[in-house]
Parts: C-alpha cells; sequence; structure tokens
C-alpha cells in the first residue's frame, strides 16, 4: 500500500482500523455492505455495496460514525477510486409503505443490483438481512467497526446521503437539514412543530413527542 499512503493521509495509523478484517468468507467478490439514515425522522435511507481490492486498508478507516466529517470526504475518494461500489436508495415514501427495516434491506439489494462484479458473499452490517438473489450472506453487528468491506460501506452510505441532505436543504431551508441532516435533534423538531412536515419527512415516524393532529 505504499503507493496509497501519501501527503495526502497525514494522520498516524489508527490502532483500530488495523484491526479490521478484509475478509469474512475468504471467497472472491466478497460485498460489504451497510446503511445510514436509520434513525432519521426525514430523507432516504442509503445504502452502499463495496467490493474490495486485494490487500485493500486505509489508516483512518473505521465506522463512519467514528469519523471526522472531514476525513469520511477523504475516504470516500480513496475508496471510490480503488473499489468497486454502488449505492441504493429508499425514499421517504418507500420508507412508510414497507417500514424502516425493510427500507434498509431493499436499499442494500438495490445497491448490489447496480455492482458490474456479481458478488460471491455478502457481509450485511447489522443482524437482518434477506437473501440476494441465491448469494450466500453473513450479518454482522457493528460489522462496521470489524470489516474493511463494511467500513468502507458504511463511509459511502453516510457520505452519499449527507450530500443529498444538503441538497434538501436548498429546498427546505426551514427544517435545517444541513445541520441535523434529518435526525431528530432538538432543533428538527422545533421547525417541524414550527412549520408541519414536508415531503420528505417520514409520515409513519413519531416526527414529535406529541404528534399533531394536523400531521
Amino acid at each position: 500500500m505504499k503507493c496509497f499512503i501519501s501527503t495526502l493521509w497525514p494522520s498516524p495509523i489508527n490502532s483500530h482500523t488495523l484491526s479490521l478484517k478484509n475478509q469474512y468468507s475468504r471467497t472472491l467478490a466478497e460485498a460489504g455492505c451497510d446503511e445510514a439514515g436509520r434513525g432519521c425522522l426525514a430523507g432516504p435511507v442509503v445504502a452502499a455495496a463495496v467490493i474490495l481490492p486485494k490487500n485493500f486498508k486505509h489508516p483512518l478507516l473505521n465506522d463512519s460514525k467514528q469519523v471526522s466529517e472531514k476525513n469520511r470526504n477523504l475516504l470516500r475518494e480513496f475508496i471510490e477510486t480503488r473499489c468497486e461500489w454502488a449505492i441504493g436508495i429508499c425514499s421517504p415514501a418507500e420508507i412508510d409503505k414497507i417500514n424502516i427495516l425493510n427500507a434498509s434491506i431493499l436499499a442494500m439489494h438495490k445497491a448490489l443490483n447496480q455492482l458490474h462484479t456479481y458478488p460471491t458473499f455478502i457481509l450485511a452490517d447489522g443482524n437482518r438481512f434477506k437473501p440476494w438473489h441465491e448469494v450466500p450472506h453473513a450479518c454482522m453487528v457493528k460489522g462496521d467497526a470489524r470489516f474493511t468491506a463494511i467500513a468502507a460501506a458504511s463511509i459511502l452510505a453516510k457520505t452519499h446521503r449527507d450530500e443529498m441532505m444538503l441538497s434538501m436543504h436548498l429546498k427546505y431551508p426551514e427544517y435545517g437539514f444541513d445541520k441535523h441532516k434529518g435526525y431528530p435533534s432538538a432543533a428538527h423538531r422545533k421547525a417541524i412543530a414550527a412549520h408541519g412536515p414536508c415531503d420528505e419527512h417520514r409520515m409513519t415516524f413519531r416526527l414529535l413527542k406529541e404528534q399533531l393532529s394536523l400531521f
């Protein structure tokens, strides 16, 4: 990896990153999957599927929740230029129709459908997944902190979703999507109370501690 680790990545090596495992199944074309936005009140749930090249690693790579926004964006460029990857999205309407668990899994399936290489094994973050075609899979609780492919998928899912929420902010500036990205912050709930929900809100979610009857 000497050609990849350069002055573009000056941070010290994270000992946790060194403990990430590159493979679980020992088969070629193992795809790691993760999602972002499951706990939000607004916006889509976004999933990523990533197939790593041989011996892939990066000193900053970790579960996206443990990485700063600046480093997530650096990692996104690194991952997208070296790995095979795809993004899957489920809209708020889809989430309301099939529930957030099913939408999260569907978004992963959508991402897998877009990979150019057909995966031979799927490594999914969390404890629930539905079979994708006839490909074997394994669910990994906190997999984004255990396996490199899932960690990479978590970075892509998070950065792509954040980018979408910034665009959404331009359409609905009154909700502050650029700050909380749709998560249930006090400021977000205050905005919902003041303005009511918009088309990007998940109407089956508890938007306010006391749901307003006009919703």
